[in-house]
């Protein structure tokens, strides 16, 4: 029998009291912590944090209203209108008013809470406040101290070794980087063109959006937005069909295999390769290059786009100065791209596959290994984090239904 039998056998061998979340948990408002100038460099010290997939925006030099947090003293800081959470054990400020930093009383410990909060699988997208009258209302089992801290030391075995695979995929990714660029500006024999001599550029007109595009949650024909562009590669993980629209009237901007796809709104600069004929068309804020010269490697031209230098060079140098950088159609055709011999391009695109794949791919190397831990510590703490119910506490109908549908969604998920 484990150390975790024998401890639920002896401190709550009937089983556990369910409480609100309200009830064990403190809350802060970010007021002074949030951060007053948005001129990020990694040259500073104090990270600026969101909840969401961007965990740190970047780094300032503001001295005054940093939020203490450490290893002896960590929070959770919570998103109020997506219900997105981080674990935070340093000194940050954040970016706005939405965040509310969580800190739980003695007979609650906060890492408990933490791998609890992902067990409710509780995600929003009605951009509204959540904390105070929905999240804050479910409720949980709490059982005794020693309890949780044996769940969360079993845990954290998980997370931690998550961590360590996490940190040697960024140790790859800089390296791959590093001879990425290397790769792409050693070369002297080069030929040095304007994107516009060499393809065509163009975009999806606003009238030809309003008029003739219809988006639908199903269908077979994709239009392609700039979250789908993303690291060199497409990510369909939220997509729009448009197979009710006019595609007589979209000749323009139907794709086809080796296009390359351009951001140049908002998060500009991202690129990504047409893998498919006859399944995307362009959306707004996505350019259409399609090489016109026989001696460019579209796949090439992917990596040069990505490298270090042409983002400083060309991309940076045309983009606006206004709050959402964004560039123009005439100064896009205005880059300036080396092209070496095709050989050499072919040849570098070949390493550089390799890499990206070792870096990139979920079915190999470290991002599979990573994957896989995930999902063995999710399936650990769903098992773990399963209490009877004492009888002390009796769920409400609402988050009855809600941890019902939490479960429902996850049977669902593993089949």
């Amino acid at each position: 029998m484990s150390k975790l039998d024998d401890l639920i056998n002896k401190h709550c061998p009937n089983g556990v009291e369910y409480k609100k979340i309200e009830l064990f948990t403190n809350y802060e408002q970010p007021g002074k912590y949030i951060v007053d100038d948005t001129d990020y460099s990694d040259d500073f010290e104090t990270p600026v944090l969101t909840a969401g997939q961007t965990f740190i925006l970047g780094y300032t030099n503001e001295k005054n209203g940093i939020f203490i947090a450490s290893k002896e003293s960590p929070v959770i800081i919570f998103d109020d209108f997506t219900g997105a959470f981080k674990w935070v054990d340093f000194p940050f400020k954040v970016k706005s008013s939405a965040m509310k930093i969580i800190t739980t009383t003695n007979n609650v410990q906060l890492r408990f809470l933490f791998h609890f909060m992902g067990n409710l699988n509780f995600t929003s997208n009605e951009h509204k406040r959540l904390w105070i009258a929905t999240y804050s209302q479910f409720e949980i089992p709490v059982p005794p101290l020693e309890v949780q801290n044996e769940i969360v030391r079993i845990l954290d075995t998980f997370t931690s070794l998550t961590a360590e695979l996490t940190a040697e995929l960024t140790a790859r990714r800089k390296q791959y980087e590093y001879y990425r660029d290397a790769l792409l500006t050693r070369e002297t024999k080069v030929e040095v063109k304007k994107l516009g001599d060499i393809a065509t550029v163009t975009k999806l007109a606003g009238f030809e959006f309003t008029n003739y595009v219809k988006y639908s949650d199903t269908g077979n024909i994709i239009a392609l937005r700039g979250l789908n562009v993303k690291n060199g590669h497409l990510n369909l993980d939220d997509v729009k069909y448009i197979d009710q629209s006019d595609f007589s009237k979209l000749t323009r901007s139907k794709l086809f295999i080796n296009d390359m796809l351009f951001t140049y709104v908002g998060t500009v600069g991202q690129v990504a390769l047409v893998d498919k004929n006859d399944k995307y068309y362009l959306a707004p804020n996505v350019a259409l290059i399609r090489f016109a010269d026989k001696n460019v490697y579209p796949p090439y031209m992917k990596y040069i786009f990505q490298s270090s230098d042409f983002r400083k060079k060309q991309i940076d140098r045309y983009s606006g100065e206004s709050s959402m950088k964004n560039l123009t159609m005439e100064n896009i055709r205005k880059f300036e791209v080396r092209i070496p011999p095709l050989d050499v391009q072919e040849r570098i695109v070949n390493v550089l596959d390799n890499f990206d794949s070792i870096c990139t791919d979920l079915k190999i190397g470290l991002p599979a290994e990573i994957e896989a831990r995930k999902k063995q510590y999710e399936y650990y703490r769903d098992l773990l984090l399963t209490f009877a119910s004492s009888g002390n506490t009796i769920l409400s109908e609402q988050n009855r239904t809600e941890q019902n549908r939490t479960e429902q969604n996850r049977t669902e998920q593993n089949r």
